[in-house]
């Protein structure tokens, strides 16, 4: 007996197929991401630009306070002598510190170890020096003027009569030249008690020649350091 199959399941067994050959035929899903979802590279932040420092300032310091300049040359500055010594180069100093003080070029070496010499400014003037540091045994001790524009604490200079140092300077006594006849020492001591003197060298006339000021015993020194 020839066997049939019924509408049914004919149609079940031709959808099947239908489906089959549809699945082996698919064209594969495209999975590349649309634009839209592409994320943007990062953006890299930039380093701040590096801080250059200023260079440093390469000014001139100013000339010390101590020293002036004029025609003949660098001499004191109004009010850098005083009885405790040159502005910050009291007595006892170094010469290093004398030299720091004047804060230009001086001449002047010892000729023996801790002998006495002098510092002098330069340039000398063709008679000799205008002003001059001494220093004994390696300390500032004593400080000699012979001209009339640098003035000694208290107001004396050169040119000056014995009556006006005795006017300006209370005290002073009165010491006779040891080479100069008629010639006299005036000595006034510092009005506020210090250790400094100061010494007017007069000539015949009555008149100052030359002062220095210092300590003892360099200040009494009628020779210098010769």
């Amino acid at each position: 007996m020839r066997a049939y199959l019924r509408p049914t399941a004919l149609a079940f067994a031709i959808t099947i197929a239908a489906t089959a050959c549809t699945g082996r035929d698919a064209t594969p899903a495209d999975t590349t991401p649309s634009p839209a979802t592409v994320a943007a590279p990062a953006t890299m932040a930039m380093p701040p630009a590096a801080t250059v420092a200023p260079a440093p300032s390469t000014t001139a310091m100013p000339a010390p306070a101590t020293t002036t300049m004029t025609d003949t040359g660098p001499r004191p500055a109004e009010g850098a002598i005083t009885f405790a010594g040159f502005g910050p180069a009291h007595w006892g100093a170094s010469e290093e510190q004398v030299r720091q003080a004047w804060g230009k070029d001086l001449d002047g070496a010892p000729s023996e170890p801790n002998g006495c010499y002098y510092l002098f400014p330069t340039p000398r003037s063709e008679g000799g020096f205008r002003f001059a540091f001494m220093v004994e045994g390696g300390h500032f001790s004593r400080l000699d003027v012979r001209v009339p524009d640098i003035t000694a604490p208290g107001g004396g200079r050169v040119g000056m009569t014995t009556a006006q140092i005795h006017d300006l300077y209370k005290g002073v006594a009165e010491q006779k030249h040891k080479y100069v006849e008629g010639a006299m020492n005036l000595r006034a001591t510092d009005p506020d008690g210090g250790p400094g003197i100061a010494v007017f060298e007069t000539d015949a006339t009555g008149k100052v020649t030359a002062w220095r000021l210092g300590v003892p015993p360099q200040v009494d020194y009628v020779e210098g350091c010769s």
